[in-house]
């Protein structure tokens, strides 16, 4: 069974792809782990990726896409895998389709942005030892402080709302229109991926539940 998550970043696809992971047994890859992995292992991409990486390019789509196949040839991904954060673009879905890479899923978990915008900048965190609240959900006994410490808890600079509007932008700019695209693929026969949109406002077991029982049926 061979996943790709779709939505927003804060929509919650990082928990949702550890319940996947955990419930069919199958690896949840992302293109950074693959080139680091990759790179570490000294595999003939590996070295292509970090010369690109090392004259400050742009690893190319057709070398993401290798790496995806060799990547998903290893043993633990014999059951599947669930792609995290790839494909971002319609030409890297599209690179992923003409290499005959099967997909079995298309999860889309969709929250409004301004609903990502009060989960993600709501978020504070303890700078020592990473301890994370949130101001509604979630909030230290004494505003701004610490529970254990006493310390000032801070604000980190991708929670604020200027950087996840950006974040935002650039999802809606090069990654949404894969939404479309995936729909599109799930008319085109027996073959192709299963395309299901789910309500990612609701409770984190809520979409839990939805999302499993989809890919088991």
């Amino acid at each position: 069974m061979r996943i790709i998550l779709l939505g927003p970043p804060g929509a919650g696809k990082g928990t949702q792809a550890q319940f996947i992971s955990k419930e069919f047994d199958i690896p949840q890859i992302s293109t950074g782990d693959m080139l680091r992995a990759a790179i570490k292992e000294g595999t003939e991409l590996g070295k292509k990726a970090q010369g690109i990486m090392n004259a400050g390019g742009l690893v190319s789509d057709d070398l993401i896409i290798n790496l995806v196949k060799e990547r998903i040839a290893k043993p633990d991904c014999v059951n599947g895998c669930i792609f995290d954060g790839f494909p971002r673009t319609i030409p890297q879905a599209q690179a992923l389709a003409d290499a005959d890479v099967a997909i079995n899923h298309v999860v889309e978990i969709s929250v409004p942005d301004d609903e990502i915008v009060k989960r993600l900048s709501g978020r504070r965190q303890h700078a020592g030892s990473g301890r994370v609240y949130h101001v509604d959900h979630n909030p230290p006994k004494v505003e701004g402080i610490d529970d254990v410490t006493g310390e000032a808890l801070i604000q980190r600079e991708d929670d604020q709302e200027a950087t996840i509007r950006e974040r935002l932008a650039t999802y809606h700019q090069q990654t949404e229109a894969l939404v479309g695209f995936y729909q599109d693929k799930a008319t085109e026969g027996e073959n192709a991926p299963a395309y299901n949109k789910f309500d990612g406002t609701q409770g984190i077991d809520d979409v839990k539940q939805q999302v499993l029982t989809t890919l088991k049926g």
